[in-house]
């Protein structure tokens, strides 16, 4: 399970042209922008990659604008854990478990999870805050991951995870971002 003081957040590539694609975009978008939210009420890092922005555009304004206090990882590799400035970051970190939201499911985000269970990493995927272009490669995306030991949830999941009880001091706050 997760633990709020054990947890990273990755936002991989929510970026211009690319993020506009997106199956169910508007779902995959408000999802992000609540895992950012909690993210932040809970104390939890942020790691935040752009691929190629020069291509693909700058990441979406309701995110970057949530994110504007952290310095973005622009890289050209399509694992977030290929560019050596992002484990440089994570492992300064040292928090063992990552939660993954963004796009492409079958591309950038699975070759960074990949990446990251080889490094021992306890990944957990955001499955509703994840996209591809088309639905099938993102159920492809998914069940893949799965299969080589990603633990699967979803915003709301992983966020009562997180809290683990209506007793914590963010309940509240977090759980507006929900309703």
């Amino acid at each position: 399970m997760l633990n709020i003081e054990k947890t990273s957040l990755v936002v991989v590539d929510v970026q211009g042209k690319l993020a506009e694609l997106m199956h169910d975009k508007e779902s995959l978008f408000a999802n992000c922008v609540i895992l950012v939210k909690a993210a932040k009420i809970l104390g939890i890092p942020i790691l935040w990659c752009q691929q190629y922005p020069k291509a693909l555009g700058e990441t979406i304004p309701q995110l970057a604008e949530l994110l504007g206090d952290e310095t973005p990882i622009d890289k050209l590799c399509f694992s977030c854990a290929g560019h050596p400035d992002f484990i440089a970051r994570l492992h300064e970190l040292k928090r063992e478990q990552v939660m993954l939201c963004g796009i492409e499911t079958h591309v950038c985000v699975h070759q960074t999870a990949m990446d990251l269970l080889d490094r021992d990493y306890d990944v957990h995927l955001i499955s509703d805050a994840v996209s591809s272009r088309t639905e099938s490669n993102k159920k492809v995306g998914i069940q893949r991951m799965r299969d080589e030991g990603v633990c699967i949830s979803s915003t709301e999941m992983a966020l009562f995870e997180l809290l683990r009880t209506a007793e914590h001091e963010k309940f509240k706050e977090v759980a507006k971002l929900i309703k």
